[in-house]
């Protein structure tokens, strides 16, 4: 535990000393305030609550998120820092972890910059305020499991680039599976337990689901094995690395 908590905080601070973690919070707050109030129709929509606000986390983490978790590996691996990570006497599973949970906190932190957004709301009415923390809760459990997605694919490339675009593509796929144009799309010509795999993979299914206030141990074991799976791969792609 010691080594982890020591690459963690080693990881939590690398972020705040380059100017990449206060342009990913400013333009999330932008982009976050800017979609609930003009595209979701906040004042038109004449009730206190945080549905746009939500309704587009899954499609600003498509972006975000892959930027966040581009660095994770690939930056290891083009500076050569890699090589040294990996002879040192620490568990492999340690260090992804490690720097999984501080791209995690990071992203935490930068959705808890939105915090005026719900005081606004609270000024304005009155809300369900359990339906607002469990779709808090349902946004950082989805950014976990983009940026276990990400830290993947960033294990795998010595480009962040490269990094960025898959994890974005591979996110998409996962958000596109419960989307109802795709699902109404393969309805008419595809056996209904396809259907139901389709749905149930859905990061958007588990999401939406959480967003309206139950969060349930399906949803919540759902995003957690997808977290638990994506950095077990981390740990395969790393190991393939350390023996080549």
């Amino acid at each position: 535990m010691a080594n982890l908590s020591a690459i963690f905080k080693r990881e939590l601070v690398s972020y705040f000393i380059t100017p990449i973690a206060y342009v990913f919070i400013l333009v999330f707050l932008v982009l976050s305030s800017a979609f609930t109030f003009y595209l979701g129709q906040f004042f038109e929509r004449g009730q206190a609550d945080l549905t746009p606000f939500f309704n587009f986390h899954p499609w600003l983490y498509l972006f975000l998120v892959p930027a966040v978790s581009m660095r994770l590996w690939s930056e290891e691996r083009k500076s050569g820092s890699i090589e040294l990570l990996l002879t040192l006497p620490i568990a492999l599973w340690e260090a992804v972890v490690a720097k999984f949970l501080a791209g995690w906190v990071f992203t935490g932190l930068a959705l808890a910059g939105t915090f005026p957004l719900w005081l606004t709301v609270a000024y304005l009415g009155e809300p369900d305020h359990g339906v607002i923390v469990s779709s808090y809760l349902g946004s950082w459990l989805m950014a976990g499991a983009f940026l276990a997605i990400g830290s993947c694919m960033s294990a795998l490339t010595k480009s962040q680039i490269i990094a960025f675009i898959v994890t974005g593509s591979v996110c998409l796929l996962f958000v596109l599976a419960g989307f109802p144009l795709v699902l109404d799309f393969f309805d008419a010509w595809v056996p209904q337990w396809v259907m139901d795999t389709l749905s149930g993979l859905s990061v958007l299914n588990h999401f939406v689901a959480i967003t309206r206030g139950v969060v349930s141990l399906k949803d919540g074991l759902y995003f957690l094995s997808m977290v638990a799976l994506w950095l077990y791969l981390t740990v395969l792609a790393l190991e393939a690395k350390r023996g080549s």
